[in-house]
Formats: structure tokens, sequence, C-alpha cells
């Protein structure tokens, strides 16, 4: 008899997830509460799938054999609950489908910097001719590439969702790019429990494997003191000679893995095409997996000078009448918000706001100082960002879209500035999600 697997949540994962079960001969399930988008719908009507959509039927669920979960469900739902209640084994779709994978996965996770990673480190393998994929918490799901490509590298990036339901999975190649708080609602509001997420990614690591980390990130040393890694550990630094690993010092990053200590691979950082203090972190950990991965020195050498990073994350717009728009729709948090605020190298008209997930503007307060002029509001409650920011800039306005947003901070900057959307914040008030948000921003840059 055929094993019975329900997989709750549609969308790209569970969609993924689907036709890789089927392919595979499994008796299989989509159930989704809310509406399954019509163009998954056609995808599982084509492959034959059985499906639900806008309802839960708890008959058919508490009858699987096995689970594959949304990594979007959290675990205080009242199905997980009884599903858990009745001993279902539980899987992220990233564990399922690496039952189906034989290649080497490349794995990225951290709460910033893990999307620009993965891309980097992509683009390096793609650029060096290897037969490689990209996708699971980015773009395509890791189930839909083993089902449709036989690729002999993935370079995956996995949020602390994903990781928590992974049990027999490995990272051939783990990068923990750092740690702060975020979805601390999903962890008990408990940083520690967050913390053991992010290193479930060292799970059934070999001596072979590698492990990539920040020396520089408290929390992920926090973390690495109560683990005890069998694989290859490098670290990157802007603080310490990190060799084996990487490090920069006076402009120049070094890397080197432990049989190339007296003759490390060495770059301007001049030459980055990321900029920033948070892309040089990102530039360092891409660079240690492609020497782990033994790529020539002068394609690493030219992936970190020719990459062009992730739209809505620090994504250059346009320069209009000498100022700069950048789109950072990305930044949905506080600290991606101070990374973009860092790597500012000109006076800034800021653009922030939506809906505060009950953010602590503090950290940002010393930056803003001294590289913000004018903050322009964009959500429908802005008091917070008032309350946090209306002492330390000149001026604080609010505006209730996109549009406004940008006509207002175009009248208002000078030649040399530089517009900023790094909203530190949800975009639900106003928009569909962060992605509507940078695609409007950027609409009306090219409107003006």
């Amino acid at each position: 008899m055929s094993k019975r697997l329900v997989i709750l949540g549609s969308g790209e994962s569970g969609t993924g997830a689907a036709l890789l079960a089927k392919q595979k001969g499994l008796d299989v399930l989509v159930s989704d509460g809310g509406a399954i988008p019509q163009k998954y719908i056609d995808e599982l009507e084509a492959a034959g799938v059985a499906y639900e959509s806008g309802k839960h039927t708890e008959e058919h669920i508490l009858a699987a054999d096995e689970i594959i979960k949304s990594p979007g469900i959290p675990e205080k739902n009242e199905l997980i609950k009884k599903v858990r209640a009745a001993g279902i084994s539980v899987v992220s779709e990233i564990e399922f489908a690496g039952r189906y994978y034989t290649g080497k996965t490349i794995c990225i996770t951290g709460t910033n910097g893990k999307t620009t990673t993965t891309s980097l480190i992509y683009h390096m393998l793609k650029k060096a001719g290897l037969n490689v994929g990209v996708g699971g918490n980015i773009g395509t799901s890791f189930a839909r590439l083993v089902a449709t490509a036989n690729y002999e590298y993935m370079v995956l990036e996995l949020s602390s969702f994903q990781l928590d339901d992974m049990f027999d999975f490995r990272a051939d190649y783990a990068v923990l790019c750092n740690i702060t708080p975020d979805h601390l609602d999903r962890y008990e509001y408990k940083i520690e429990n967050y913390i053991q997420s992010k290193f479930r990614i060292l799970q059934n690591q070999n001596p072979e494997s590698v492990f990539v980390y920040c020396a520089d990130d408290e929390l992920s040393l926090s973390g690495l003191s109560t683990q005890k890694p069998i694989a290859r550990c490098l670290p990157f630094s802007l603080k310490k000679n990190c060799l084996p690993g990487a490090y920069i010092s006076d402009g120049i990053m070094y890397i080197a893995t432990e049989n190339e200590l007296t003759n490390p691979f060495t770059m301007n950082t001049s030459e980055f095409s990321l900029r920033g203090r948070h892309n040089a972190y990102n530039s360092m950990a891409a660079g240690i997996i492609g020497r782990a991965l033994d790529i020539r020195k002068e394609i690493i050498r030219d992936s970190l000078m020719d990459f062009q990073n992730v739209e809505h994350r620090l994504e250059k717009v346009a320069t209009i009448r000498g100022v700069e728009y950048i789109n950072d729709s990305k930044a949905t948090n506080v600290n991606s918000t101070w990374y973009a605020l860092e790597s500012m190298d000109k006076p800034t008209i800021w653009i922030a706001g939506g809906v505060d997930k009950g953010n602590d503007y503090a950290m940002l307060q010393e930056l803003v100082r001294e590289k913000v002029r004018i903050l322009v509001c964009m959500g429908l409650d802005n008091s917070r960002l008032h309350e946090a920011f209306g002492g330390v800039v000149d001026m604080v306005i609010n505006t209730s879209s996109a549009q406004e947003a940008v006509h207002v901070a175009s009248k208002m900057a000078k030649n040399g500035e530089a517009v900023l959307l790094s909203p530190a914040c949800a975009s639900f008030d106003l928009f569909k999600n962060y992605e509507d948000r940078g695609r409007q921003f950027k609409v009306a840059v090219k409107n003006l």
C-alpha cells in the first residue's frame, strides 16, 4: 500500500513537494486552509494531485502516515496540536526532498544576509561551470528542483522554520551568516530557542562537511559554545585574523582553507560589487565556500566583482538630478535597516514605516543621527517612528503611499544625496508584501 502523505499549505513549497511525491508514487493530498493560487491549482490538476482549498478536512489529515508542513504554520496551530497528539510524523519540504537528492548541498541560514549570500554563492558556482541549482526559501522550492532537474550541487537558503522540521537532512556545506532576535513569537519569546533552531543546520554533518560562521557575531558564538561541530569550521571576521577562514584587514580580504595558509587568496575590498560592512561579511562567506569547493581564485574574484544584488535588497534603482534612489524593501526588521544605513556613504533621505513588529529603534539612533537628514514615514501609523527619531533628524514627514513618499523625498533631496527605502517594518498595512512595496517604489522613482 502506498504511503499516505498530506501536505499542509500549497504555495511554492507545498506544490513542489506534491509534484515530487506524485513522481515517487506516493498517495498525496494537498490541504490549504486559504485559497490555493490558480497557478498552483493548474499544476496540481495537471499532475493528478488531490487537493482541497479553503479548508482542512481533519479526518483526511489525521489519517496521514506523514505530513509535510508549510514553514508558515506555527506549532501553536490547533490542527498541528492534533497532528502531534496523534503521533504523526511531521517534516519540512526540505527534509522530504532531501530523501531523493544525491548531490552536494550548500545551505545558508541566518537572520540577515542569507538571500544575498545564497545568490552570490550560486553566481560563483554557475560562473565556475558547475551543474548547480538554487532555491529553498527563495525562488524555487527544493522539492521542485529535485523533481524537475538533476543538479550535482544545490544552493539552498533555509529559514529557521524550515530547519525546525529537518531531521535526517545534511548540509554538506553550511553557512550561518549571523543571528539577531527575529520571529521570537514562534520561539516562546526565548532567544535561546531561536539560536538552537539556527544551529540545526549542523545536524548530521561529518568530518568532510564544512561549517562557515561569523566570528564577530555574539549570538552565533554563544550558540557555538554549546555545540561540538565535527565539520571543518571556517570562520570569517572583520576584527581578527581568522585563517583558516577569511578576514579583512586594511581593505584587503584574505581567504584560506586549512591547506593553503601560506598562500591565501587576497582581494581588495574596493573591487567588491556589493558595498557596506554587511556585504563584506556576505562576500567573505561566499568566498570561503568557493575555496572549500576548490573554485579557481580568478573565478571567485570575478564573481565578487560582477555580482548584481537581489531585487529589493539595497537595489540601485536610478540616479535622477544627482539623487540616488535605493530600494531596500526587503528590510522588514530593524537589524536589516541598520545594515542598510551603515552602508550609506552620502547624506540620506530615509523612507521607513509599515507594520511595526514591536521594534526597538534605539540601535538605529546613532546611525540615523550621523547619516539621515530627513525621515519620510510611509505607513498607516507612524507614531513610534516620530517618537524614536523626531529629535534626531531635521524633519519627519508622514506619507501614506509609495508614490507620495517618493514624491516628497524627491522634493526634499539635494544633489549628491540618496533616497533610501529601508522600512524596518512589515508591509501589510499598505502593500501585499515587501516585493509589492519595492516595485511600487521603483515605479514611483521611474515616474519622477
